[in-house]
């Protein structure tokens, strides 16, 4: 068996409350081991600590959409969870890169305290009808 590393130390090399890491081992996320009626995680559920961590912070996905990825719950139900977040996530990084390139022009527009009025602006910004 792997070395095994305790709940309290995942939690501070995570980052996350040791409580999170319960709630995900009741979900059935983690699966840790038990050394005198204590959790401690073996290095393949540091691994799944690691993704859950990564898909909840980057992939914005909530913990039944990871419990039906992690666990190829129904058919295509996660696959069909993985397509709907690829395309949330496509459309957050359109909405980013409009706004990073927006604040870049910021820094050499002319329009000063008019910025509303700025053509790069106005060309770029569509107004809800």
């Amino acid at each position: 068996m792997d070395d095994l590393t305790p709940v309290r130390e995942v939690a501070e090399r995570f980052g996350v409350p040791i409580s999170t890491l319960h709630y995900w081992e009741r979900r059935g996320l983690l699966t840790p081991h038990r050394r005198s009626g204590r959790r401690h995680f073996d290095t393949e559920q540091l691994y799944r600590v690691a993704l859950i961590k990564l898909l909840r912070e980057t992939g914005l996905m909530s913990i039944e959409e990871i419990d039906a990825l992690l666990h190829r719950s129904g058919t295509d139900t996660w696959q069909e969870t993985v397509h709907g977040r690829i395309a949330t996530l496509d459309a957050h990084l359109t909405r980013l890169q409009a706004a990073h390139g927006y604040l870049t022009h910021l820094l050499t527009c002319r329009h000063g305290d008019a910025l509303e009025t700025c053509p790069a602006f106005r060309s770029t910004v569509p107004l809800p009808l």
